[in-house]
């Protein structure tokens, strides 16, 4: 077996652990005839990696890599009705979502858990405390998350007006892969003078998100576009990390993060300047720097 020094990732505990066990990929069974297709990688400390919309847990594949060699386990799972996980017609609000996450920690015995959630996925990360305590976690990061709210009511007026919401929802369902097709353009920064991505890459984002069930693809978005989390910020007790870019033009920073940096305790915040709201791969680098030394504080 290759040699590996702990780190702060990785105490001898965890080391001892971990060389009785085999990392790899696996289905787990969160609830019945519902398989979750996870990739556990690599040893010490785990860190939980919980996908965007309507992506999967490829996403995350400059992180998951990145963690890995500093020392890290990492679970990186698809989502119920994404990816390669069962595609049930039903489950797909928060609570059912979290109890999956739940059922994942468990199975795998996790503990010492960093959840880290990115855009929608940053609702399971803030659920799973109010929902389950926080039960194994020590820390937690939202990265271009949706926390807290997203929907304009009396008390949150500068929030997406229903409309918009709606309009997505028609546009899925005239044309889907049409309208992933733009959403990406716009997810990454795309416009005449700038394109921090390649188009065969572009391509292949949009093909994760065309494999994700159609109706989960709809109840996700009535999910992290209706769904508020203000009341439940307060459940957050660990260190939590908090990224954004300052030009998401997909989940706007003033209505999300910046909000959500003043309502969690104990966080650090830190905002891209000029970053889109897919920063996982346009700043990665910095991203992935952020996080291990997050991980490692």
């Amino acid at each position: 077996m290759e040699h590996i020094e702990p780190n702060a990732c990785m105490s001898i505990k965890d080391f001892e652990s971990n060389l009785k066990q085999v990392h790899t990929d696996k289905y787990i069974e969160t609830a019945q005839n519902v398989r979750l297709y996870v990739k556990d990688y690599g040893q010490g400390k785990p860190v939980i990696l919980i996908h965007g919309w309507p992506l999967s847990n490829e996403m995350w594949e400059y992180q998951i890599d990145h963690l890995v060699q500093n020392n890290c386990r990492v679970i990186a799972y698809d989502r119920r009705g994404f990816g390669k996980s069962s595609q049930p017609w039903d489950g797909y609000d928060y609570d059912t979502l979290t109890d999956d996450l739940k059922e994942i920690i468990e199975q795998l015995e996790l503990e010492d858990v960093t959840l880290v959630g990115f855009s929608m996925g940053g609702g399971e990360v803030v659920r799973y405390f109010s929902r389950h305590g926080g039960k194994n976690v020590i820390k937690a990061a939202l990265i271009s998350s949706i926390i807290p709210f997203l929907l304009k009511t009396h008390d949150n007026p500068d929030g997406h007006p229903k409309e918009k919401s709606e309009n997505t929802a028609t546009a899925i369902k005239e044309d889907r892969i049409g309208f992933v097709d733009n959403f990406g353009k716009t997810f990454f920064g795309i416009n005449i003078i700038n394109k921090p991505i390649s188009t065969p890459l572009l391509e292949y984002y949009r093909n994760l998100c065309s494999v994700a069930s159609p109706r989960a693809t709809l109840k996700c978005a009535e999910s992290f576009s209706y769904t508020d989390f203000r009341d439940e910020l307060d459940f957050i007790k660990v260190p939590t990390l908090i990224i954004h870019g300052d030009d998401d033009k997909i989940v706007p920073i003033d209505l999300t993060s910046r909000k959500a940096a003043k309502s969690i305790a104990n966080n650090t915040y830190i905002e891209y300047e000029g970053a889109p709201h897919g920063l996982f791969y346009t700043d990665r680098e910095k991203l992935n720097e952020d996080l291990l030394e997050f991980l490692n504080s």
